[in-house]
């Protein structure tokens, strides 16, 4: 290019134009700049979506580790509600929480361990040995203020889940990465990352740790201890072998299920006791505001355990309430703690009663790929028990179906769980009192079918 036309260039570029009264020189730097930003845009999304069907494939060859029967994959989210909901059941748009994708191979996520002790104004991790075995010795981590569990060190745990990896991955979500892990002394592990997201690492660390740190009962998931090192928050959980009810009820598990009404009856009652232990044998007491199928471990003998206290709150006797924000799984949040923030064990109670039904139903809470008049379950199953059609909401993948007199039982539980007035619901006590009990109480039975009778009828 000649010296006249690079002048020719220059003047072209130095004209102004009609945007914002620009030179064309910015306005070309402001487009190459939004189609460079627009490209790394495209290739974030595409190793999101890369590392997300990377961790469901290694969750799926995890899913039957030890043996035994294949633990079924669901690939559906749940939205979660961080808003006030609609009352009635209404389908709301619910605001997802992000879920937070690291990488935790990278440089910047990594603790650098020394075998140097500390120096002036530096201080050491506070992660490592059990409680109490701490002696004199400066090259141990120091002791808890907590008193209880074991405090495993980041090397410790990542030596177990083969470096964090993508491999060991047993779930995701908002909250974090759950690895599968083993021990030096083959003790299996369920590790939870904690993905500090504006602080929620912290938050749910202290709130699980306060809530289940000290409780022990066959029917909740026990917390073997923690690790706080550098930027991680890691919580050691025994790891449950046989996936969750989730997975059993709505995966791919053929024609006939495994769960039987027996089973399905022990993982009723076998939530409820543990909800018992939370509600009515602890002080303060534990709600544990996400109480859904996914939350429901099961052993290799079928027996529950409740896990996943990240939204718990503790409520003393004194309080009858305590206001939050409204955090849970759209479908199972009770209407007045949606509507108001007001929190109490009646709330748990109502996705408890939400369980039942899908426990029964093999169908979920909210379901739109159903007929409009079926989308939600607690309407539709009210239908069916109006129109005294209680058998006919059995989930079809039974391969025997309860006494009719059981089912009608089980069902009124529910509904009398999911009471559109709080006050009404029943204790967890009474609750597995109801569902234990040979004799269910007649005249509840006829007054609730009664009830539903007519509102159908006034439709």
């Amino acid at each position: 290019m000649s010296v006249y036309d690079a002048a020719i260039v220059d003047t072209e570029l130095s004209k102004k134009t009609s945007v914002f009264g620009l030179h064309l020189s910015v306005v070309i730097g402001i487009v190459i700049g939004v189609v460079i930003v627009l490209i790394l845009f495209v290739l974030s999304l595409c190793f999101t979506a890369y590392r997300r069907c990377s961790s469901r494939k290694a969750a799926a060859k995890l899913s039957h580790k030890g043996g035994g029967e294949i633990t079924p994959v669901v690939s559906k989210e749940i939205q979660e509600i961080v808003h006030n909901a609609a009352p009635n059941h209404q389908p709301v748009v619910a605001q997802v929480v992000p879920e937070i994708q690291i990488d935790i191979g990278n440089v910047e996520h990594k603790v650098v361990f020394s075998d140097r002790g500390p120096s002036s104004g530096e201080s050491r991790a506070t992660c490592g040995t059990e409680t109490g075995s701490v002696g004199g010795s400066g090259s141990l981590p120091e002791v808890s203020h907590l008193g209880w569990g074991k405090w495993y060190t980041l090397r410790e745990l990542e030596a177990a889940s083969n470096g964090l990896s993508d491999e060991n991955v047993i779930g995701e979500g908002g909250y974090g990465i759950v690895y599968y892990g083993m021990l030096a002394d083959n003790t299996r592990i369920a590790i939870k990352n904690l993905l500090n997201y504006k602080g929620q690492a912290e938050k749910e660390f202290k709130v699980e740790v306060e809530a289940i740190g000290r409780v022990r009962h066959k029917n909740l998931v026990r917390l073997l201890g923690y690790c706080v090192e550098g930027a991680y928050r890691m919580l050691v959980y025994e790891y449950v072998d046989n996936g969750n009810l989730d997975q059993w009820l709505h995966g791919d598990i053929g024609e006939i299920s495994p769960l039987t009404w027996e089973i399905r009856m022990n993982i009723i009652i076998g939530t409820a006791k543990g909800l018992a232990y939370l509600h009515e044998g602890l002080e303060p007491k534990v709600v544990h505001r996400d109480v859904k199928s996914s939350n429901i471990l099961l052993d290799r003998q079928w027996n529950p355990k409740l896990s996943d206290f990240g939204l718990a709150k503790l409520l003393n006797s004194d309080r009858p309430y305590v206001t939050t924000r409204v955090m849970g799984t759209f479908g199972y949040v009770a209407p007045e703690y949606a509507c108001t923030g007001m929190l109490n064990e009646k709330s748990d109670i109502y996705s408890f009663g939400i369980l039942i039904m899908e426990i029964i139903t093999g169908r979920s809470p909210v379901d739109y790929n159903r007929p409009k008049e079926e989308v939600n379950l607690i309407d539709w199953l009210k239908m069916m028990v109006g129109n005294r059609k209680s058998e006919e909401v059995v989930d079809p993948k039974l391969s025997k179906r309860p006494a009719s007199k059981v089912l009608k039982r089980v069902i009124l539980v529910a509904l009398r769980c999911v009471d559109p007035d709080a006050q009404k619901r029943p204790k967890v006590g009474h609750v597995i009192h109801m569902l234990e009990a040979e004799n269910f109480l007649s005249h509840d039975e006829r007054q609730i079918v009664q009830d539903l009778s007519s509102s159908q009828r006034e439709r």
